[in-house]
């Protein structure tokens, strides 16, 4: 069904005179990352609550119980109920009473997926009475999302990663001894380099952005200055040089029991918009079990049970993958390995509930966004199509949902909602705050 975007007490009035056979599931945001996970949980008959936060504006055609929200989410058929909570960052009290109030509506149980760090962080931290979470609670994933701590583990486990230094310019906020100051860093790393922090939340909000390349000595001297006024620990990176359409990562779930019991896929993100440092536009399955191995084992190091990606860059100058980041979380292109075959957001959701699911096994597929790719073709004259006539055809006809190996991130015809209300957000004089 598509479900309309309510507000938070419109939904609770809603959820009231619904019944479910099993626990829903919460997806929280409700954009395209958000899509992804309610399309892989609905195939298996999941019920899906899609919770966001509002948008800005007036209400939708007069009706006063819906709200302005422009993710593509609610309109896909994949979602039951659809409404709005308020923003954990702006207040986590009143995010758990939202939720707490929707569970109780829906029959006392829910399941969350957080979808960008933000809300998986959020309902690990207020942890809302009725909900189960299908991965790692709050203290394994700030030990997973500190830079320090999971280079200090990449380095344990002589996993590579990019050379970094903790500042002594930020040290008081650190979690771990500095290991050089501005002057020492600048002269190991050389111009330009990155600066990025140890935990990303604070720095966004800070900075509206989770790295920061300088260009030489006075910006970085500016930067560090800046988050120590901040609190906020950063370190300095080597910019590597990275070979374009090489990136890699490990798209996986890790059960309770460990990562023995894993389910992964490895994506080569082959495409990238804009090109080089570009969120993923066409990314395919990869066989890289170097890659797969040294993500678990990181993994395995910390502790953590969930969905993940595993991001590895490929240095060119060291001829290596590097290991950059681990998202605790479904991304924007988790619609891959369910396609492949590794449903990973119904693996998390069985693993908390009485519902089954297991893997039949991983065949090569292929994901494309096809809002960016487009974009790509329109307005870079140096990127060539890598998809085939034969995929086009797929694609304007909508065979691709039954044959071939291609899937999208957004456009289904079987499902044309969300592609709708794309189109709508590309085209009119109104902001759409999140690409995921």
């Amino acid at each position: 069904m598509e479900a309309q975007f309510l507000s938070t007490e419109a939904l609770v009035e809603a959820l009231a005179d619904a019944s479910f056979d099993r626990p829903p599931a919460l997806v929280s945001n409700a954009h395209v990352t958000g899509l992804g996970v309610a399309r892989a949980l609905d195939a298996h008959g999941v019920p899906v609550i899609a919770l966001d936060r509002a948008g800005d504006g007036g209400g939708d055609g007069g009706d006063a119980a819906a709200v302005p929200h422009d993710g593509l989410a609610p309109p896909s058929d994949a979602v039951d109920f659809a409404g709005a909570v308020t923003y954990p960052l702006d207040d986590l009290d009143g995010f758990r009473e939202d939720v707490e109030a929707i569970v109780d509506a829906a029959g006392n149980e829910a399941v969350a997926f957080g979808c960008m760090d933000e809300w998986a962080l959020a309902y690990a931290e207020a942890d809302p009475d009725g909900v189960r979470l299908p991965f790692a609670g709050i203290d394994t994933l700030d030990d997973v999302l500190n830079k320090s701590e999971l280079y200090a583990t990449c380095e344990a486990l002589g996993v590579p990663y990019p050379e970094t230094y903790r500042l002594a310019e930020t040290a008081s906020a650190a979690t771990r001894e500095p290991d050089a100051g501005v002057d020492e860093a600048a002269a190991a790393l050389g111009f330009p380099l990155v600066v990025k922090p140890e935990l990303k939340r604070d720095f966004e909000e800070a900075f509206g952005t989770n790295v920061i390349e300088v260009a030489d000595r006075g910006e970085f001297e500016d930067v560090a200055a800046a988050a120590s006024d901040e609190g906020i620990a950063v370190m300095a990176q080597k910019r590597v040089d990275i070979a374009t359409g090489r990136d890699h990562s490990l798209a996986s779930y890790v059960p309770p029991s460990g990562t023995d019991d894993a389910l992964g896929v490895v994506g080569n993100a082959a495409v990238r918009y804009p090109r080089q440092f570009g969120t993923s536009c066409l990314v395919e399955t990869a066989d890289e079990p170097a890659i797969e191995e040294r993500a678990l084992a990181v993994l395995d190091d910390a502790g953590y049970h969930g969905i993940s990606e595993s991001e590895f860059v490929y240095d060119a100058d060291r001829d290596e993958f590097l290991l950059l980041d681990v998202n605790t979380r479904p991304w924007k292109w988790i619609s891959m390995p369910v396609a492949a075959g590794a449903n990973l957001p119904m693996a998390a959701y069985a693993a908390v509930t009485d519902a089954e699911y297991e893997s039949e096994g991983v065949e090569p597929t292929r994901w494309v966004y096809l809002r960016d790719y487009l974009s790509l073709l329109a307005g870079d004259d140096a990127f060539w199509d890598q998809l085939s006539v034969a995929d086009w055809r797929r694609l304007v006809s909508g065979a691709f949902e039954r044959e071939g190996d291609l899937t999208t991130g957004v456009y289904r015809p079987t499902d044309p909602g969300p592609a709708a209300k794309l189109f709508e957000t590309e085209f009119v004089d109104r902001d759409y705050y999140c690409s995921c």
